[in-house]
């Protein structure tokens, strides 16, 4: 059987923030691979760069030096409606992310009357059905919905348009655990049925050794290792700090942590 295609194609990406006369270097040469159909985590500690890589992935931030080419084609700082149908997003606050004041149809319709999508009806159910929310919820506010159902509905945006690439960022870290097991399934069933392709970004390693095959560990800015989910498990990692992150998530140990070097 031939190796999945490649999806996703980053090489030496930099991004750099500026506020006055100060200079942020906020990513500093990151370069990944992704294949089509495939789950790729970013972890780290927070300001790290994560989030960075999924905004210049999104075309969210345009100020950005490298390569990244998705599905095969160059991405570059304009916009581009047909990359938009392929790239989507899901945010982490499934509260801030949705308009208070528009209703589950509006939410979803709108990415469909931007695009030039017919049968909005149709999909609008369709897609409902897919993040196994029933046609009751079409017509409410997002108050109306529990924070398991407002990302429900998050994901169900990102779907809507069919794209090929999912960006994840801490899409369960504002919900309960019981909850972020069921949207953590969930994913994995969209991505089986759909063969999506997901880039995850999480500060949490359980989350991300439950969906990802392969993740890259970020510091500063920078990659600092690339391991997959069995080496993750079996704690075969080479880097100080990914090392550091390993134990850190197991919980607090005194003596682990008196052992840490500075990095």
């Amino acid at each position: 059987m031939s190796p999945n295609p490649l999806m996703v194609d980053v090489k030496d990406l930099k991004v750099a923030f500026h506020t006055g006369h100060h200079h942020v270097l906020a990513l500093r040469g990151a370069s990944f691979r992704v294949l089509s159909g495939e789950s790729f985590g970013l972890v780290g500690e927070s300001g790290s760069g994560k989030t960075t890589v999924l905004r210049a992935l999104a075309n969210l931030n345009p100020n950005w030096q490298g390569e990244i080419s998705i599905d095969g084609r160059p991405l570059s700082s304009r916009p581009d409606p047909a990359m938009r149908r392929t790239v989507q997003m899901v945010f982490q606050d499934p509260y801030g992310s949705l308009h208070p004041k528009h209703t589950v149809d509006r939410i979803l319709s709108e990415p469909l009357i931007v695009h030039g999508v017919g049968d909005i009806e149709n999909r609008v159910e369709e897609t409902l059905r897919q993040v196994q929310l029933g046609p009751e919820f079409r017509f409410r506010y997002p108050h109306q919905l529990s924070g398991g159902q407002r990302q429900r509905v998050a994901i169900a945006r990102a779907l809507v348009l069919r794209p090929k690439l999912l960006l994840l960022d801490e899409p369960t870290s504002a919900l309960d655990v019981s909850i972020q097991a069921e949207v953590l399934n969930l994913l994995a069933t969209l991505q089986r049925d759909f063969s999506l392709t997901y880039i995850l970004v999480s500060h949490d390693l359980a989350v991300v050794a439950q969906l990802c095959h392969n993740l890259a560990i970020m510091r500063g800015g920078e990659i600092v290792e690339v391991v997959d989910s069995e080496m993750l498990a079996q704690g075969r990692v080479s880097h100080p700090y990914s090392r550091q992150l390993l134990v850190a998530s197991k919980g607090f140990n005194r003596e682990a942590i008196a052992a840490f070097a500075d990095l």
